[in-house]
């Protein structure tokens, strides 16, 4: 793997407290996981609690982490999956939030919830941020 000795097998970002209500912190998991992924490092994302909003195709799109940055949260989640970021949804937050019935972005590879972080987080050879 690319310029980093002893890099970890993979890298799992929670998104707990990234809501869609503060832009201005959501621009960063997205910024991190796609400089994870352009460093040839797997890169799951697990969105859970009112992040799952982001993955309506209507929310992200509309959301600036400042008004001068150009890109859209949407964009900044796009370049993420374009270099190799998994997406995966709790269900049980969906659920919780009311949208376990509505389309979700393309991008979103599948479901995934506290089991399958802690998988993660208890795996010596992968590392954990949560936002």
């Amino acid at each position: 793997m690319g310029f980093v000795e002893n890099a970890a097998d993979g890298l799992a970002i929670l998104l707990w407290a990234a809501d869609p209500d503060a832009p201005q912190r959501l621009a960063t998991p997205f910024l991190h996981a796609a400089a994870a992924g352009a460093m040839d490092l797997p890169v799951e994302i697990y969105f859970t609690a009112r992040s799952v909003h982001l993955l309506l195709p209507e929310v992200a799109a509309g959301l600036r982490a400042s008004e001068r940055f150009d890109k859209t949260i949407l964009d900044a989640m796009r370049e993420a999956a374009s270099f190799g970021a998994r997406f995966y949804v709790c269900t049980d937050a969906l659920r919780a939030q009311g949208l376990d019935n509505q389309p979700l972005i393309s991008e979103c590879t599948g479901h995934g919830g506290a089991v399958q972080f802690m998988a993660r987080a208890a795996d010596l050879r992968w590392r954990t941020l949560v936002y």
